[in-house]
């Protein structure tokens, strides 16, 4: 078997509208498509990041809080790469999203941070 590439990352929120203005609004995705799917109680966006199809969030009725902080089994975080890392975090920050400090890759060297969704989902900046 040969994988391509990385198709999508699927998010659940549990505020949908709220979610969807962060990925929007903040982080600079478009929304491809959106479906309410009636029979699961649940809406599904499909957004893009630069013109490539990235994320499908997802509302469901009552979904339980993540476990724990970014060390919990499974999927750690999503990582997006930026030319500065400062400044995006400024922009970030401006925008009133929670942010950890800047930190530097001890085996790349490279420039980095973790900032947060509205549900608390962890994502990263990279240094391209």
């Amino acid at each position: 078997m040969k994988l391509n590439r990385v198709h999508h990352i699927a998010v659940i929120a549990s505020d949908y509208e709220r979610s969807k203005a962060f990925y929007l609004d903040v982080l600079g995705c478009t929304l491809v498509s959106e479906v309410y799917r009636a029979e699961r109680d649940s809406w599904m966006g499909d957004l893009a990041l630069n013109g490539e199809y990235l994320i499908e969030l997802f509302s469901f009725p009552s979904p339980p809080a993540r476990a724990s902080g970014p060390e919990a089994t499974g999927l750690r975080h999503l990582a997006f790469e930026v030319d500065s890392v400062p400044d995006a975090r400024a922009e970030l920050v401006a925008k009133g999203v929670r942010c950890e400090e800047l930190r530097i890759d001890p085996h790349t060297g490279k420039q980095m941070l973790f900032f947060f969704d509205p549900d608390d989902l962890p994502l990263e900046l990279y240094e391209a």
